[in-house]
């Protein structure tokens, strides 16, 4: 039997990935600040070996940008800038990592409703398998807080040294060259 429901989860999280995806992508940061919250990819174009010839259509990392209060249902009184800040944040990142140059990265960016923005993360996630979310994990993460000290490297940190969050923190239990070689045999799998 032939079925469809257009508004299946899957479909609705399908479609908010294709309307993020056909948006053109821009240099990251964007240079205007917006307000909003929603999802975002960030994608590559540089020629850091395990990392080459990634298409504009292939995510490097998928995220994703709720209203400040969401967490303790509370309403956002008024529209803030959290994704856009959030995309700043993230180029602070690679400006800081030693292998890697902000001016080979772009983003695409979509504002949705708080309903939404999970959905659409997890839809694009399992879309893409995006490295920075599969494999070399930890590129989202802010500082390690009070009760974290033992906290080790994230694999992003490995792989891309150079943050000050990091900087203190133990090895993690992969070397850089065991995590060129999962991304490898992940990118290998997913094209």
């Amino acid at each position: 039997m032939r079925t469809y429901n257009p508004l299946s989860v899957e479909e609705l999280g399908r479609n908010t990935a294709l309307a993020l995806m056909g948006h053109p992508s821009v240099r990251l940061p964007p240079d205007e600040a917006f307000d909003g919250a929603g999802v975002y990819t960030l994608h590559y174009g540089g020629n850091f070996p395990p990392y080459s010839g990634m298409d504009d259509k292939e995510p490097i990392y998928v995220g994703k940008v709720n209203l400040p209060g969401g967490r303790e249902g509370k309403a956002a009184k008024k529209q803030q800038s959290a994704l856009w800040k959030r995309l700043r944040e993230h180029s602070d990142s690679i400006r800081s990592a030693e292998n890697l140059d902000l001016a080979d990265f772009r983003c695409r960016w979509l504002k949705l409703d708080h309903v939404w923005i999970g959905l659409a993360e997890q839809t694009l996630i399992v879309e893409y398998r995006p490295v920075w979310n599969a494999v070399v994990t930890g590129f989202g993460i802010h500082k390690p807080g009070r009760g974290r000290r033992d906290q080790k490297r994230s694999r992003w940190d490995t792989l891309h040294p150079g943050r000050l969050l990091a900087a203190g923190l133990k090895d993690g239990k992969e070397s850089a060259d065991e995590l060129v070689r999962l991304v490898a045999a992940h990118r290998s799998r997913t094209s």
